[in-house]
C-alpha cells in the first residue's frame, strides 16, 4: 500500500499501533556492517585549545559530546551525561547539550563540562533508549540568553525548559507536545517552536509571555496515533518570510505560517522516512532519510538537496543516519549515523553537495545533534 493513500489505514495496520509504539524509529542492536566508519585519528592534546572548524556531536550511546576533525575523524571526547540527544552552540564557543539527567553546559575551547543544570520536571528513572526521558530538541535564543530544551516525559505530553544561561538554571516550564524532538527559535527571538513527534504538532510558545499556542501539523492525518509512521520530526524555520519547514516521508513538506496556523503541502521527491534538516545560508533545505519505513514502500537512506524553487537533488546514503549540520562555507554537508530504526554507525558521512560525492568519518557513539563549531 502506498504511503500516499494512508489516510485510510486498514485494520490491520491499527491493530499494529501497540507494536509500532515499541518498534516505530528505534535502534538496531549493533552498528551496520557495510562501510563501517575507519579508525579514529589521533587525539587532541588535552591542554592544546580547540581549533576553529572542528565538529561537536552529541553521543547517544557514549553519555559524552565528540569533537571531529571534518577531515581526520574523532580527535576528543567530553563526558556530559546520559544518552545525551540535541545540542546548541553560542557564539561563546559554549555548548549546551539536552541529555536525560538535565542541560550540560561544555566550554568546547578547553573541552570542559562547566556544568549540568536538573530539570524541573519528573521524568522517571534515567535511562537510554529511544523512548527515555528527559532533553531531546534544544536551541539557543539570538542573543545567548536563554536556552530552550525540549523535555520527554514517558507516557504524556512533554515540556519545553527555559534555562537563564546566565544563572544556569530552569526558570521556567511550558506545557508541549508528546515527544519533542525538536526545538527551534524565530529570527527575531520572539517564539520558539517545539515540534511534538507523537503529537503531530508543533507548540508555538511566546517568548515574553510564555503562552503555549499549538498547531497541528499531520498531511497524512493522525490515524494510527502513537503507532503510526507519519509523524513530524524535525523542523526548520526559513528566514525569509519565518515559515516552519516539516518534511515527512520523502513525499510532503509541510509549510506552516505560525502566525495563522495555515499549512500548505509542497511535493517532495525522496520516498524515504524523514528525520533531520537543516538550512544553508544561501536557502537549500538539506533533508536526512532513513530509508523505507516498510519493505517496497519507499527508497533508501539519502540526502535531499531542495533548493529555494522547490527543485530536489537527493543523494543516497549507506545505512542509517539521523541529523545533518552544514560547512560554514555551503559546501558539505555532515550527517550523523546514530540512533534511527535501523540501527546505527558510529560516524559520520560527509557529503559534497556540488556532487553528492560521500565518505565516512569515526564519530562518537550513536551521534545524533551535531554543530560546526
Amino acid at each position: 500500500m502506498n504511503r500516499r493513500t494512508r489516510g485510510t489505514r486498514t485494520a490491520a495496520l491499527a491493530a499494529l499501533a501497540a507494536a509500532l509504539l515499541l518498534a516505530a524509529c528505534t535502534e538496531g542492536g549493533t552498528p551496520s556492517g557495510p562501510g563501517r566508519a575507519p579508525s579514529a585519528a589521533s587525539p587532541l592534546p588535552a591542554t592544546a585549545p580547540t581549533p576553529q572548524g572542528l565538529l561537536l556531536t552529541a553521543d547517544f550511546g557514549a553519555d559524552t559530546v565528540t569533537f571531529v576533525d571534518p577531515q581526520r575523524g574523532a580527535v576528543a571526547s567530553v563526558a556530559v551525561g546520559r544518552a545525551p540527544y540535541g545540542l546548541a552552540v553560542g557564539v561563546d564557543g559554549r555548548a549546551w547539550v539536552a541529555t536525560a539527567e538535565g542541560v550540560a553546559v561544555v566550554d568546547t575551547r578547553t573541552r570542559v563540562r562547566l556544568a549540568r543544570i536538573p530539570y524541573r520536571t519528573g521524568t522517571g528513572p534515567v535511562t537510554d533508549g529511544e523512548y527515555r526521558g528527559g532533553g531531546m530538541g534544544i536551541a539557543l535564543s539570538p542573543d545567548g540568553a536563554h536556552a530552550y530544551v525540549g523535555v520527554n516525559v514517558p507516557g504524556t505530553t512533554g515540556v519545553l525548559e527555559v534555562v537563564d544561561t546566565a544563572k544556569r538554571e530552569v526558570t521556567a516550564v511550558v506545557p508541549v507536545g508528546r515527544r519533542p524532538f525538536d526545538v527551534d527559535v524565530s529570527p527575531d527571538g520572539a517564539e520558539i517552536y517545539a515540534t511534538g513527534h507523537d503529537s503531530f504538532d508543533v507548540t508555538v510558545v511566546a517568548a515574553g509571555t510564555l503562552r503555549p499556542r499549538r498547531i497541528e501539523v499531520a498531511p497524512y492525518g493522525t490515524e494510527g496515533g502513537l503507532g503510526s509512521w507519519l509523524k513530524p520530526h524535525y523542523t526548520v524555520v526559513r528566514p525569509s518570510d519565518g515559515k516552519l519547514l516539516l518534511p515527512f516521508e520523502g513525499e510532503r513538506l509541510a509549510v506552516v505560517d505560525p502566525r495563522t496556523g495555515s499549512t500548505t503541502v509542497e511535493p517532495m521527491t525522496a520516498d524515504t522516512h524523514q528525520h533531520g534538516a537543516t538550512l544553508t545560508a544561501d536557502g537549500r533545505l538539506l533533508v536526512v532519510g532513513t530509508g523505507a519505513v516498510e519493505p517496497g514502500e519507499g527508497k533508501g537512506p539519502s540526502l535531499t538537496v531542495r533548493s529555494p524553487d522547490g527543485a530536489e537533488r537527493v543523494y543516497p546514503l549507506e545505512g542509517p543516519h539521523e541529523d545533518v549540520t552544514v560547512s560554514r562555507d555551503g559546501r558539505t554537508a555532515y550527517v550523523t549515523g546514530g540512533y534511527t530504526r535501523d540501527g546505527y554507525w558510529n560516524g559520520i558521512t560527509v557529503v559534497d553537495l556540488a556532487t553528492g560525492a560521500t565518505h565516512r568519518l569515526p564519530a562518537g557513539a550513536k551521534p545524533l545533534g551535531i554543530a560546526v563549531l
